[in-house]
């Protein structure tokens, strides 16, 4: 079936690469219920979301090309024994998605974690025959948190393929204040545990092939930058970043998603080179007007405009390095858009 032919309002702005873009296939959604979703988000509802509500969102704010992924809780909530073949089946839609819409859609793939043997075979699924350009992993899976040595399996595979791995937050094993969304409070703080346990384990020296991507900023990180890197003063620790702590930070990469502001956005660039930054919109679970304000707020920041390009377009691209992401970015025509089938 054919879907609404949509034209960009005008060719520069068809430029955006979008690499926190959420989808929510039906039986995902059948699965594990609205509430799981609507009490982490600040509206305290799940979002309503199709494919074609995606694309239409996109040509209205710029945005060429969106790197899908599953948000939290992923397929955390269902039982272990059915998250093998929900993450399959939500993997087949993204990759449905990108054949359906061409060049609008890549994705990045849904494991079934904790249960690491399971996570393997998708992981080479995913990427062998779906043609994915990394996986979603979450901050903590089942309490254990990404330096946990029961990742080393999976890292190791990862690193061996160098790719892409973007890390989004979830909610903690115990919030302290659980009447606050999620997403608000917990959300950074989660990816700055990430980020810290993946420092003092040695996982970044170890896995240096790994390109991460962490959300939202980094979280805290920008903010708690120097006081990680005091952490040095002991030994054991130190032993366990090689690099050392501002240069592992440093080397990773960070989106903008719900961070464009001068505080976190202007923190992260002071920590950071321009070229460690991508744009994330958060959509849908960040609705369209968050979408639009971010566009338009990453425009009206000050940068010069080979930084502005590079963190709106050019960074992604090259953390993506496929074949064909270039070129997939430039569609400007969409008259043959089709609507995947729900």
């Amino acid at each position: 079936m054919q879907g609404p032919t949509s034209q960009p309002s005008n060719e520069p702005q068809m430029r955006t690469v979008d690499t926190h873009h959420h989808f929510l296939p039906p039986k995902y959604m059948q699965e594990i219920g609205d509430d799981e979703i609507a009490r982490m988000l600040v509206s305290g509802r799940a979002p309503m979301w199709t494919p074609s509500a995606s694309i239409e969102a996109m040509d209205r704010h710029g945005i060429g090309l969106a790197v899908l992924s599953l948000s939290a809780p992923a397929v955390a909530p269902v039982r272990a024994g059915r998250r093998p073949s929900l993450a399959r089946e939500c993997n087949e839609y993204a990759a449905r998605m990108g054949r359906d819409y061409p060049g609008r859609f890549r994705s990045f793939g849904t494991l079934p974690l904790p249960d690491i043997d399971a996570s393997l075979l998708e992981l080479t699924y995913c990427l062998d025959e779906l043609t994915a350009d990394g996986v979603c992993l979450l901050t903590n899976h089942g309490g254990k948190y990404l330096g946990d040595e029961h990742f080393a399996p999976l890292f190791e595979e990862i690193d061996r393929r160098s790719i892409v791995v973007f890390v989004h937050p979830t909610n903690p094993p115990l919030s302290p204040l659980p009447d606050l969304p999620s997403a608000t409070f917990e959300f950074p703080f989660e990816t700055t545990r990430a980020v810290a346990s993946l420092l003092f384990s040695g996982a970044l020296s170890k896995y240096a092939n790994i390109k991460f991507i962490f959300s939202h900023a980094g979280g805290t990180v920008p903010f708690l930058a120097e006081r990680l890197a005091r952490l040095e003063s002991r030994e054991h620790l130190r032993e366990k970043v090689t690099r050392g702590v501002m240069n592992e930070l440093r080397a990773l990469n960070y989106d903008t998603a719900l961070s464009v502001n001068p505080f976190a956005l202007g923190g992260l660039l002071r920590l950071v080179s321009p070229d460690q930054v991508v744009f994330g919109s958060d959509y849908p679970h960040a609705g369209e007007a968050t979408m639009a304000n971010s566009v338009k707020a990453l425009s009206c920041f000050g940068l010069q405009q080979g930084l502005f390009d590079n963190i709106s377009r050019h960074n992604a691209i090259r953390l993506l390095d496929r074949q064909g992401v270039k070129e997939q970015t430039n569609v400007h025509a969409l008259s043959a858009t089709k609507r995947v089938k729900t």
